[in-house]
């Protein structure tokens, strides 16, 4: 008997890392201490999140083709920039109101600088590639070898340190891209070690998933509600609306930009990393990381709504204004 359980997980958005993430929370909940009752092997797959992690970003880094043509390297330039830039002014300005720790009480109950930068900084690839195939061009669809960079907590550690918070020693945010640039190295140097690396990347989502989950209480997933979702829409709706621009200034129609407006499932692993390697975030990171996980779910829904919203509109401007159009008329 076949049961179809790598299908029925794919229709929910996210659901290679929603559904391990929520599975070990609910063990993390109720059984926190399976971990140690059964140990080995068994244990280390509840708790070996940051080693899993590490492999996942070497297989990552091994999918960036730095041989990308000039063409790519503007358009994921242009998408890459925006997207850091806007994270750094909105951390810059989130800063100076909330510092370090999360909001401990009311209807924002939970929100930290940590959780909006984890939310804003990564893109979610998959959906970006197969939206830019369906209404882009093929030489958009490898912009993303550009915004590949965004993978790992580095550049949430940067910035955070340009908004002024903690900052971090160099050896830790060395140590947050080597994983990534080895990667890259080995695909660059045997293409045959690119497509060995980046296809196992999918394969360990689910497990790095269900580790990253053990370390959360369902209590905070319920108290994340409304919250979660309304940083969900300020990535979509805000962090839309400056990709949007910086995607039609650079000549594109802006569905690249919209594409682009997402939190990639991974980067709900960011929160934990930035704690290990600052304590200071630590309070932060178990909210903040339900908090990334409902923006993943919230994007993942929402983006293809818009992209296929905007493509159709695009397509109806152009044949009002195309020739046949004008001569039937």
């Amino acid at each position: 008997m076949s049961v179809p359980i790598k299908a029925t997980m794919e229709k929910v958005p996210g659901g290679m890392m929603l559904i391990p993430l929520l599975i070990g929370a609910v063990l993390g909940t109720f059984a926190p201490d399976s971990a140690k009752f059964f140990g080995s092997f068994t244990g280390a797959l509840f708790t070996g999140g940051t080693t899993i992690l590490a492999v996942f970003y070497v297989c990552m880094g091994a999918s960036i083709d730095i041989k990308a043509t000039p063409y790519i390297l503007k358009k994921g330039g242009v998408l890459f920039g925006s997207k850091v830039l806007f994270a750094i002014i909105i951390g810059v300005i989130a800063g100076r109101f909330l510092g370090e720790l999360p909001i401990d009480g009311g209807l924002l109950s939970g929100l930290s600088v940590l959780a909006i930068l984890a939310a804003l900084n990564d893109t979610n690839g998959g959906m970006y590639m197969a939206l830019m195939g369906q209404y882009g061009k093929p030489k958009d669809v490898a912009a993303y070898s550009v915004m590949t960079l965004e993978s790992g907590p580095f550049l949430t550690m940067v910035t955070l340190g340009v908004a002024g918070l903690s900052a971090f020693p160099w050896q830790a945010l060395v140590g947050a891209i080597i994983p990534l640039l080895l990667g890259a190295i080995l695909g660059a140097l045997d293409p045959a070690m690119r497509k060995f690396l980046s296809s196992a990347a999918p394969v360990l989502i689910p497990f790095f998933a269900l580790a990253l989950g053990f370390g959360l209480n369902l209590g905070q997933v319920l108290n994340a509600g409304l919250l979660g979702v309304a940083l969900g829409l300020f990535v979509l709706i805000a962090g839309g609306a400056v990709l949007f621009f910086a995607d039609k200034l650079t000549g594109g129609s802006g569905i690249a930009g919209l594409a682009a407006a997402t939190t990639a499932g991974n980067a709900a692993t960011v929160p934990m990393l930035v704690a290990a390697a600052n304590p200071a975030y630590a309070p932060a990171a178990g909210p903040a990381t339900v908090l990334v996980a409902a923006s993943v779910v919230v994007t993942a829904i929402g983006c293809p709504l818009m992209v296929a919203w905007y493509a159709k509109r695009l397509r109806t401007k152009e044949a009002v204004a195309s020739p046949e159009v004008t001569a039937a008329v």
